[in-house]
């Protein structure tokens, strides 16, 4: 998992100061094989917030040449740019002469189309953010004008490359991996499935979209939000293209940014249906004979009785775990969308993913195993942050479907890490780092003392 050292330092308190390889180092000794570390956007020199005052088409040439004067905030100057998907009053980057882009790229002044052109307006993938040559990286309207806007963006970074081996799931998230990361260090720890949470994060709901479980062996938590009125057309925000792209994720739409962006950050997979698209209460159940389901990557895939399929009234909507339907898919003109998030079989979803030779971000995760709390948290931060970002409304509570599971319980002697390591650690060392890992710890009685008590291990 590629994962940028910014978005880990808001979650373990490590010191900003601390040099990049000495977190490899220490996540690497910690069981978190970091293969690379990468700095990215050091490079990147002069690129300033611009503000487009005036655009001059410029005629007899075989493709779109425009003129384009630009307050830098200290002075106008002149640039040459053949993207139309801007116009006067827009914030754009703008490379000045002398200023330095990703690869060695040099900017300087030149003369062409019969116009002295005075530095450069840059894309996303000029930039290094994505590989949108499209068009002009357009900023929000505030962007602060004259501004570095490598620091505005975020770019100066270092990207950690970490081997996820298949006995470490949660490492398949920055959440999990900052929790290394602060243990590794003996600093606090901020679990980001905490945070920006609403007081009725579980609280059940008939005015969300119904659901049920129709098959606990492939599922045993489905959990449904609704975001309605939302304007999914709406730019996502630069920060997290930026972080998306850090991690190896192209931006797509808002909609589908946000959903990866909590994926990466919590290691929970979430999905998104247009609400319209949607007919009859949604089921989680094993395919039919004979059923079939085009997928978002335009592919009509026979479906297996073994599959695990999200399905509606019109039958198959979504490859539990793996990837959604083509007909319920989330568009720039879905206003009402309900977001999905679940906790399915391991084991069923690996088989379907090799059977299908479908591989996706969200089959690697639940493959490993994901956190069967996450669900109900991730699904109300994305409906948070969906509302937030497109301007829609929430509609209170969830539908929760699930099946009762029973804690994992491990019995531990109190000084079984002692004997297993040779070393004595003592109850105190014991009971704090399995805390650390989120382990809820009772002592268990010991003959002749009554009562349980106490917070140590057992005995």
């Amino acid at each position: 998992m590629r994962v940028p050292l910014s978005w880990l330092l808001e979650y373990a308190a490590v010191d900003p100061e601390t040099e990049p390889a000495e977190v490899a180092r220490r996540l690497t000794a910690a069981g978190l094989e970091v293969e690379s570390v990468e700095p990215v956007g050091q490079e990147i020199s002069g690129v300033i917030i611009a503000e487009v005052t005036d655009v001059e088409e410029l005629t007899g040439f075989k493709k779109p040449i425009r003129y384009c004067a630009v307050n830098t905030g200290s002075g106008e100057q002149h640039v040459i740019c053949g993207a139309v998907n801007f116009a006067a009053g827009d914030r754009v980057p703008l490379a000045v002469p002398g200023s330095a882009l990703p690869g060695g790229f040099e900017i300087g002044a030149r003369q062409a189309y019969g116009r002295m052109s005075e530095g450069m307006i840059c894309s996303a993938a000029e930039l290094g953010i994505g590989d949108d040559h499209s068009g002009i990286l357009v900023l929000p309207p505030g962007a602060p004008l004259g501004a570095d806007f490598a620091a505005y963006a975020g770019l100066r970074d270092h990207v950690l490359d970490v081997n996820v081996t298949p006995d470490k799931g949660f490492a398949l998230s920055v959440r999990g991996t900052a929790r290394e990361l602060a243990i590794a260090f003996g600093v606090a720890f901020t679990d980001p499935a905490d945070a920006g949470l609403p007081f009725d994060v579980d609280q059940v709901s008939a005015d969300v979209y119904p659901a049920s479980i129709a098959d606990p062996t492939a599922c045993d938590r489905f959990v449904l939000r609704e975001v309605r009125g939302a304007d999914v057309a709406r730019p996502t925000p630069l920060r997290m293209r930026v972080r998306l792209a850090r991690a190896g994720m192209r931006s797509v739409s808002l909609a589908v940014d946000v959903t990866n962006y909590l994926m990466l950050e919590l290691g929970q997979p979430l999905h998104a249906f247009d609400r319209a698209r949607l007919s009859g209460p949604i089921v989680v159940r094993r395919a039919r004979p004979g059923e079939r389901l085009e997928t978002l990557d335009h592919v009509v895939r026979e479906l297996d009785p073994d599959d695990i399929l999200i399905t509606d009234g019109s039958g198959p909507i979504s490859m539990a775990g793996t990837m959604g339907g083509l007909a319920t898919e989330v568009s720039e003109d879905s206003r009402d969308l309900v977001i999905e998030a679940a906790h399915f079989s391991p084991d069923g979803t690996a088989r379907m993913s090799q059977r299908h030779r479908l591989f996706s971000e969200a089959s690697a995760r639940f493959e490993r195993g994901v956190d069967r709390e996450l669900p109900l948290r991730a699904s109300a931060k994305a409906a948070s942050m969906l509302s937030e970002l497109a301007g829609g409304t929430v509609v209170p509570g969830c539908t929760h479907a699930q099946v009762q599971v029973e804690p994992v319980v491990v019995t531990m002697a109190a000084d079984y890490p002692d004997r297993v390591a040779g070393m004595s650690y003592g109850l105190d060392t014991v009971a704090a780092r399995l805390g650390q890992v989120g382990c809820q710890i009772e002592r268990a009685p010991v003959e002749g003392e009554g009562e349980a008590g106490g917070d140590g291990p057992a005995p």
